[in-house]
C-alpha cells in the first residue's frame, strides 16, 4: 500500500523506541494497530458505499428502459386490439345487412368478391324418388332380383 520496505520499518521502529520510550511503546503501537484497522474499515465501507449509488444508479436506468419497453408493448396490444375490434364490428354488420337483404358486397375490401347469382345452387323441382336424384335406374317391372341367371329373363 505505502510501499514500505523491512528496512524502513526497522529505521522507524528504532526511532519510536527512542522517542517514546520502552514503557510506552506496546500501548502506542496498539493504539496505531486499532486506528489502522478503523481506516481500514471505514475505506472498505465506502468502497462499498460507492458500489452500491453505482449499482442502484444502474438498476434505476435499467427499470427506466424496462419500464419504456413495457409501456410500448401495451400499447402495441391496445392498438391491434383496438384493430380487432373495429374488424370484428365491421364484419357483424356486413352480416346484419346481408341477414336483412340489403343488397351490395359483403365486405368493403375490392379483393373480395362476392359469389355470382348463376354461382349459387337453386333448388330444382323436387322428384318423387330419391333413386332419380342419384342418377340410379330402377329395376324393370317383371325382372327377378336375382341376377345369378345367365341370361336375360
Amino acid at each position: 500500500m505505502f510501499d514500505i520496505a523491512f528496512s524502513e520499518l526497522l529505521v522507524i521502529g528504532v526511532v519510536a523506541l527512542v522517542v517514546i520510550g520502552p514503557e510506552r511503546l506496546p500501548r502506542v503501537a496498539r493504539t496505531l494497530g486499532h486506528l489502522f484497522g478503523r481506516l481500514q474499515r471505514y475505506v472498505t465501507q465506502v468502497k462499498s458505499d460507492i458500489n452500491r449509488e453505482v449499482d442502484l444508479a444502474e438498476f434505476k436506468r435499467m427499470k427506466a428502459e424496462v419500464e419504456t419497453a413495457a409501456q410500448s408493448l401495451k400499447s402495441g396490444i391496445e392498438s391491434e386490439a383496438r384493430e380487432a375490434e373495429q374488424a370484428i364490428q365491421s364484419v357483424e354488420s356486413d352480416i346484419e345487412r346481408q341477414l336483412a337483404g340489403t343488397e351490395g358486397p359483403a365486405t368493403s375490401d375490392p379483393g373480395i368478391v362476392p359469389p355470382a347469382p348463376e354461382a349459387v345452387a337453386q333448388p330444382g323441382p323436387v322428384s318423387g324418388s330419391p333413386q332419380l336424384e342419384l342418377a340410379i335406374e330402377e329395376p324393370a317391372a317383371g325382372a327377378s332380383p336375382d341376377r345369378r341367371g345367365a341370361g336375360p329373363a
